[in-house]
């Protein structure tokens, strides 16, 4: 079990929430003029690292609000959570050292 904090409701029990694959991704400006691998690699394409990832979460059985999680993929240690629109703490940023 983990225990995650939904930055809305406070602490709660995994099953009460839904994964939504990694946070951040861009949506393309224009979708119309992507070409079929651009669209592809916005659709599929993930990054899997061993560490520090953020993700989307969904607080499904509680306020239903979408929010943001740093979770570390190989011992799955919730390292923070945070509203959608704000940006990890600096000193976990999954995204430092990553292309």
């Amino acid at each position: 079990m983990l225990l995650i904090t939904c930055p809305y409701c406070g602490p709660r029990d995994d099953a009460e929430f839904s994964y939504g694959n990694q946070a951040h991704i861009a949506r393309p400006v224009d979708p119309s003029v992507c070409s079929d691998q651009e669209w592809a690699e916005y659709l599929y394409y993930r990054d899997n690292p061993k560490g520090p990832f953020a993700e989307r979460w969904m607080h499904a059985a509680g306020c239903r609000r979408w929010f943001h999680v740093v979770r570390d993929t190989n011992t799955h240690a919730i390292l923070q959570t945070y509203k959608v629109g704000e940006w990890p703490d600096p000193a976990i940023d999954p995204r430092e050292g990553t292309s």
